[in-house]
């Protein structure tokens, strides 16, 4: 399974590649935003600091409704450099621009994902990633495990070979699910993976290792 990142942070971004398990970043305006980073030059500007920093897989996010425009926009943040996947929304126009940038070999996104059927339209049209949002499903009363499930079922089914990024991960628990599942990518807060370092017997164990090698050495 492979980890990504939320957030336009880029301490952020540098401690979870520094970790050695960083495979890829997303972010979006608000996101942006949270880091005072406003303004399409400065926001564009601010993918390629990304970009410097990881390997490869950044999620950059159109943000027009129609196809026309989005295609344009696709095109020049695919532009920014060549680890920029396009971050396309889940409605009609967005179908129809992965479909062009799939044609041209750029990588897209679909984000806002939230059913099997919009999972199955975005695959058909060639989408590398889709991001179901697990987090917003469980907060309006659904069990967003189950759409990864769902997803995962019918693109075994087909043979799709979308990759499965579910986003909206916010805790480690969600975290192992999605590997339990079988999401092909988790994007998520630095806290969450950090989270996934922490047991209380770890803490024990190692206070006694060091404790017992204390005494042997005075």
């Amino acid at each position: 399974m492979q980890f990504f990142i939320d957030t336009a942070n880029l301490d952020h971004i540098k401690e979870a590649y520094d970790l050695g398990v960083l495979d890829g970043v997303t972010t979006n305006p608000s996101l942006m935003a949270k880091e005072g980073i406003t303004g399409e030059a400065n926001i564009r500007a601010h993918y390629k600091k990304i970009c410097d920093i990881v390997d490869d897989k950044v999620s950059a996010e159109v943000i027009s409704t129609e196809f026309d425009a989005m295609l344009k926009e696709g095109l020049e943040l695919a532009a920014i450099d060549p680890k920029i996947v396009v971050k396309i929304p889940m409605i009609k126009d967005g179908i129809k621009t992965i479909k062009a940038l799939s044609d041209k070999g750029i990588r897209t996104n679909c984000t806002l994902i939230f059913s099997p059927g919009q999972a199955i339209l975005a695959a058909k049209a060639g989408a590398t990633y889709i991001s179901p949002f697990i987090g917003r499903l469980d907060d309006i009363g659904f069990d967003g495990m189950n759409l990864i499930e769902q997803i995962v079922h019918i693109y075994d089914n087909y043979g799709f070979e979308t990759e499965i990024l579910a986003a909206s991960v916010r805790n480690p628990l969600h975290l192992i699910k999605c590997a339990e599942v079988g999401a092909d990518v988790v994007t998520c807060p630095l806290s969450a993976i950090i989270g996934l370092l922490k047991h209380p017997l770890t803490d024990s164990g190692l206070a006694t290792f060091l404790a017992d090698y204390a005494k042997g050495n005075k």
